[in-house]
């Protein structure tokens, strides 16, 4: 991010360990790969649709990259999944719905779950289902279209997503609650909970966390884009959320701080063993590897070009993207 948004991390005494082998370089390599296609994928659905959440793939691609590429245990699907059509809403006493969880494979009691509570990232998920091949080539090309499930904003029948988890903050208590139950069953797949810094503005997040903690869900893991950037600006201007990690601390949870953008790091956090619930806070930069849109700080949230003089700087970035 440019020297207007980005803040240097003073954790450092609060990371943990990064200095061992936590995964070899094809992985590593791979991974940098799916986070290089996602931010190309994405900035080019934007220039064919004059809009898109930009800033999300350039803050999440390395945490979605790290997650589909081996960080989660997920079942395997047979081939990229043709996006369904939107068949209605679940229904009382119907066991059949088809929800985005699909694409994650089958479930089972060792796999693990992902549920993605940012619902404004659907762009950015359906990216990394796509690079990792989850997700059909021209799953894209649905995109917003009535009668699709492929939504600007994900719901329980979109590509990647289990459950609607909008107004922000709804998925933690969820995933909580699917968390408990695996616990109950005795289940060993984890269950992860992919969020956004924003969300910890609000309430509900923290009765989340204290009900985990409360229930010793040990399995259930957080990783959240702490980017500092929301929809009116920086974090810190519209209600400041630090010191985030002492806080999450104190509602009984184990914590890591890792550079968002650093795939060994994201890795040894996410393999640490804890007694605890786990959250996983990656500070990233919501411009990496899209620097012309600091032009547009301190609002980043939603990418609109302005003029056409605009719209060739980003077709400029694209080229060098796939050079």
């Amino acid at each position: 991010m440019g020297a207007c948004l980005f803040r240097s991390i003073s954790y450092a005494a609060e990371r943990q360990l990064m200095n061992s082998a936590v995964a070899d370089n094809a992985d590593l390599q791979r991974m940098e790969t799916i986070a290089h296609g996602i931010r190309k994928r994405v900035l080019s659905h934007v220039l064919s649709n004059n809009g898109g959440y930009m800033s999300q793939a350039c803050s999440a691609a390395e945490l979605l990259a790290a997650l589909y590429g081996g960080v989660l245990k997920l079942g395997p699907v047979e081939s990229p999944i043709d996006p369904p059509q939107f068949m209605g809403v679940p229904k009382i006493g119907e066991h059949t719905y088809q929800t985005g969880a699909q694409f994650h494979g089958p479930k089972g009691a060792n796999f693990d779950r992902l549920i993605v509570s940012p619902a404004h990232y659907a762009l950015v998920v359906y990216a990394a289902l796509i690079e990792t091949g989850r997700l059909r080539e021209d799953g894209l090309e649905y995109f917003n279209r009535d009668g699709s499930t492929v939504e600007m904003i994900g719901a329980e029948h979109s590509p990647g997503f289990e459950t609607t988890t909008g107004s922000l903050a709804q998925a933690l208590s969820q995933a909580g609650g699917i968390a408990l139950a695996r616990k109950l069953r005795g289940e060993e797949g984890r269950t992860w909970v992919f969020m956004s810094d924003g969300e910890f503005q609000e309430g509900q997040t923290w009765e989340a966390l204290s009900a985990a903690s409360f229930h010793n869900l040990s399995s259930l893991r957080i990783i959240v884009d702490v980017n500092q950037a929301q929809c009116d600006g920086p974090m810190e201007t519209v209600m400041a959320i630090e010191p985030l990690a002492e806080r999450v601390r104190s509602f009984g949870w184990d914590v890591s701080v890792v550079d968002g953008h650093s795939l060994s790091e994201i890795i040894a956090a996410s393999q640490s063993d804890t007694a605890k619930p786990h959250a996983i806070l990656c500070y990233t930069d919501p411009v990496r590897g899209l620097p012309i849109l600091a032009e547009r700080a301190p609002t980043l949230h939603y990418l609109r070009f302005t003029s056409t003089a605009e719209r060739a700087k980003y077709e400029d970035a694209y080229k060098e993207m796939v050079q």
